[in-house]
């Protein structure tokens, strides 16, 4: 950091500075400053906090745009558990990151290389001094965005359960998760004291941390897990499209905070992220439409949807560093690979359900390795702060950044999946939070066993059903020939009509409440329908 006019670091004489508007000078660097004794938003812009701020927002609706993705894909019966999967993690990672998330992944103070130390436990000396990230921002709003982070690699996680797993054992889960594979790696990429900051590697907006991690831990979680029945994966088909589409929508537009945020500051790096961004998921998405289309002569909206969400994700670690001409290349390069890497799962019978290993793992991987053979120098100046500091890979003549970047690849992987691979054992033996639900549960569904709620109401459907099927004779004289009781989608309700004539108004006198609270329209309308 230099002030206006200083020559310091990178010093530039096309540059009238480098870094933040001033030097923090603030009282108290340590704890923050004190704002008691001054104005501690006097070193930074009002348009860059303000940047951040909304990133920050942007970045909390991919954690829903991940439940709509998940629960499009997922079966109608389990539809609900995914998105509920998705919010209920998000709960567990904001206590997570303000109880010593943070401090664990950012901490300065702690030296090891390899993860923080509890000077910032809860937001203990989090204020007013400038982030770990970037000077352009103050700790505090660096904290907040970085909760984000880390609240949607766990989401992007949770999609292991799908159609089987327990929602109680994921949120334990997720806090041992975040405390031993999230923060670490995030310690190492981008603390000023991890190893891999230290030793040269180049991940922008967390290929390490998010991508790798979050596809290398859920094919451990599914490892655990067990695969689906095979019984129910005959002719199975994503249940709903459009929410597919929506889920990809709001991903679409929250990974755009997410990359343009990650310069830290309304500036050109954030521009050329967005950039970068939407060109790699858009070449991405054309590449593996275009190999699905090969195979079945038909235009696959899921296979689009699925492109665009690998080539977003490979853009995370890349997008701002390399050229917009090597983004081109990665957007295509990334369809390939990813399309044919969702067939990875079935050479390693690990029945990962959403893809997350091959869509986000692997296209992490693709993303850090585009660094080293397309970062340039150029882009990353284009903060204010990194100009001349950090160097490019092959553009720049920086040969020696491709081992660099596999040598940070393979200690992701390998770091991610074995230690969430421990720990989904260990929790998985735990009496009462075994992860996988009952074998009669998984036909039932997740969202009737796991939640007791519904993203489509059964009962209605049902009953609509009756309605459309023609009788011969009226149901008073024994023509139809599905029993009262067995009208309801849900057990209890039919239970509660066992020995009734179908005149019969059974809800006198009861509140009508919850899930359950359509038991007396349901009577008058099955009176109505028959009079």
């Amino acid at each position: 950091m230099t002030s206006q006019g200083d020559a310091g670091p990178g010093y530039s004489p096309y540059y009238s500075w480098i870094g933040s508007p001033s030097t923090f000078n603030g009282t108290n660097p340590l704890t923050g400053g004190d704002s008691a004794v001054e104005n501690l938003n006097q070193w930074y812009t009002s348009g860059d906090q303000a940047y951040i701020i909304v990133a920050s927002a942007m970045v909390v609706v991919m954690i829903p745009g991940l439940g709509f993705l998940y629960s499009g894909l997922a079966r109608r019966k389990s539809a609900l558990s995914m998105i509920w999967a998705c919010m209920a993690t998000f709960s567990v990672i904001t206590f997570q990151w303000y109880f010593w998330g943070y401090s664990l992944a950012f901490s300065a103070q702690g030296t090891s290389g390899f993860i923080g130390d509890l000077n910032h436990f809860g937001l203990m000396n989090t204020l007013g001094a400038p982030s770990p990230g970037s000077p352009l921002i103050p700790e505090l709003l660096y904290s907040f965005y970085q909760l984000q982070f880390c609240a949607t690699t766990a989401a992007i996680t949770a999609g292991a359960i799908a159609e089987r797993g327990r929602v109680l054992p994921l949120m334990v889960f997720m806090f041992f998760w975040a405390t031993l594979v999230y923060c670490p790696v995030a310690c190492w990429a981008w603390n000023i004291n991890g190893w891999a900051f230290n030793y040269g590697v180049l991940d922008y907006a967390g290929g390490g941390p998010v991508e790798i991690v979050s596809g290398m831990s859920a094919l451990a979680y599914s490892l655990v897990l067990g695969r689906r029945q095979e019984k129910m994966m005959i002719n199975f088909r994503p249940h709903n499209v459009s929410l597919i589409v929506l889920g990809t929508v709001f991903l679409w537009f929250g990974w755009l905070g997410f990359n343009g945020g990650s310069a830290f500051g309304a500036n050109l790096r954030a521009v050329m992220a967005c950039w970068n961004s939407n060109l790699t998921a858009m070449f991405a998405a054309a590449t593996w439409t275009i190999l699905d289309w090969r195979l079945a002569r038909k235009w696959s909206m899921v296979g689009w949807c699925s492109g665009a969400i690998s080539g977003l994700v490979a853009a995370t670690p890349a997008s701002g560093i390399i050229t917009p001409w090597g983004s081109v290349v990665l957007g295509v390069v990334t369809g390939v690979v990813c399309n044919y890497a969702t067939k990875v799962k079935y050479w390693l019978r690990i029945d990962d359900s959403m893809d997350v290993f091959a869509e986000h793992g692997v296209a992490g991987m693709l993303g850090l390795l585009a660094n080293a053979l397309f970062g340039a120098t150029y882009i990353i100046g284009l903060d204010g702060v990194n100009t001349g500091i950090i160097v490019g890979g092959w553009p720049n003549h920086n040969w020696k950044q491709l081992y660099i970047q596999i040598a940070y690849i393979v200690a992701c992987t390998a770091y991610a999946f074995t230690m969430a691979l421990i720990i989904a054992y260990a929790i998985n033996f735990i009496p009462g939070l075994h992860l996988r639900a009952s074998e009669e549960a998984e036909l039932l569904g997740m969202d009737d066993d796991q939640l007791g709620e519904f993203a489509y109401d059964y009962v209605e459907v049902r009953r609509d059903y009756l309605a459309w099927t023609p009788a011969k004779a009226s149901p008073m004289d024994g023509g139809h020939n599905i029993p009262q009781n067995e009208r309801h989608g849900i057990g209890q309700h039919g239970d509660m009509l066992i020995g009734k004539d179908p005149s019969e108004n059974s809800s006198s006198g009861e509140e009508h409440t919850g899930i359950g609270g359509d038991r007396h329209a349901a009577g008058l309308d099955e009176k109505k329908r028959h009079a």
